[in-house]
C-alpha cells in the first residue's frame, strides 16, 4: 500500500528530447533511413549543379589561373599544348567541377551533419562541430599550401633541371592531373590533427604512446611523401615536414584535451 502511495505521490519524469529522438532513430525502419538520405543527397547535387553552371563560363579563366605558375617557370619560348582535340574543352571543364566542389564542400559536409545528428548524444554533437569546421579549414589549408608554396617550387625544380636540348611544354590535361593529386594528397595530409585527435578522443592511442612512437611516425611521414608525391626528393620533403609539423600540433592538442580531462578545474 505504501509502496503504491509513493508512487502515485512520485513527481513525473522529466520530458527527455533526445532520449525521444533515440528511441525514434531506433523504431525507424531502413527505407525511412534511406529516403532521409537521399533527400540530403539531392540538396548535395542541386548545389553542386548550380555552382557547377555559374561559374562555367569562367572555366577558361579558372583554368588559366591554375596555370599560371607553371607558366612563369617556362622559357619564352615555350607554351602549353594539347594533345587531344577535346582536351582544350575538357581540362578546363574538369577542373570546373572540381573547384565547384571544394566550393560546396562547406554545404556538403553540414548535409552529412544533418543526417547523422539526430543520431548523436549532446556530447557528442559539442564534439563534432568544432571538429567537422576544423576539418574544413585544414583541408583548405592543405590546397592554399600546395598552390601558393609546393607547386611553383616543384616546377621549378623540374623545369631547372631539363636538358638544354628540350623544350618543355606541358599538356593541358597532364598538368590538371598532376595538379588536382597534389591538391587532394596535401589536402588530406593537412586532416592529420583532426585524425591524431579523433584517435586520442576515442580512446585507440594515447599521447603517451604517440610520443613515445615518433621517431617512427616522422619515418612512416617520409615513406608516405616519397610515395604520395613526384619522384624528387623537394617533393618528399615538402610533404613530409608539413605532416610532422601537423602531427605535432594534433599531439599538443591531444595532451591539452587529456590534462583537461585530468583537472576539469582547468576548463572553467
Amino acid at each position: 500500500m505504501s509502496d503504491t502511495m509513493s508512487s502515485q505521490t512520485q513527481p513525473p519524469a522529466l520530458h527527455d528530447p533526445s532520449a525521444t529522438e533515440q528511441a525514434t532513430l531506433e523504431e525507424m525502419p531502413i527505407t525511412k533511413h534511406l529516403v532521409i538520405l537521399r533527400k540530403h543527397l539531392f540538396k548535395i547535387v542541386a548545389v553542386l549543379l548550380v555552382l557547377f553552371f555559374c561559374l562555367l563560363p569562367f572555366a577558361n579563366k579558372t583554368y588559366s589561373t591554375l596555370s599560371a605558375p607553371l607558366r612563369a617557370q617556362l622559357p619564352a619560348q615555350s607554351t602549353m599544348i594539347a594533345t587531344d582535340v577535346t582536351a582544350t574543352f575538357m581540362a578546363p571543364f574538369k577542373l570546373n567541377f572540381f573547384v565547384a566542389i571544394m566550393l560546396a564542400m562547406p554545404f556538403i559536409i553540414y548535409q552529412l551533419w544533418a543526417y547523422i545528428k539526430p543520431a548523436l548524444y549532446e556530447k557528442e554533437k559539442n564534439l563534432a562541430i568544432p571538429l567537422l569546421l576544423g576539418s574544413i579549414s585544414l583541408f583548405y589549408a592543405g590546397i592554399c599550401f600546395a598552390y601558393f608554396v609546393a607547386l611553383p617550387s616543384i616546377l621549378h625544380f623540374f623545369i631547372s633541371v631539363s636538358p638544354d636540348t628540350v623544350a618543355p611544354m606541358t599538356d593541358i590535361n597532364s598538368y590538371l592531373t598532376f595538379c588536382l593529386k597534389l591538391f587532394l594528397v596535401f589536402g588530406l595530409t593537412f586532416e592529420i590533427p583532426i585524425i591524431t585527435l579523433v584517435l586520442i578522443l576515442i580512446g585507440i592511442v594515447d599521447t603517451k604512446t604517440l610520443a613515445e612512437k615518433r621517431r617512427f611516425i616522422i619515418v612512416g611521414c617520409f615513406f608516405v611523401a616519397m610515395f604520395a608525391t613526384p619522384p624528387d626528393a623537394l617533393s618528399m620533403i615538402m610533404l613530409a615536414i608539413p605532416m610532422w609539423m601537423l602531427f605535432e600540433l594534433g599531439l599538443l592538442l591531444g595532451k591539452l584535451i587529456e590534462k583537461r580531462k585530468v583537472d576539469p578545474t582547468e576548463a572553467t
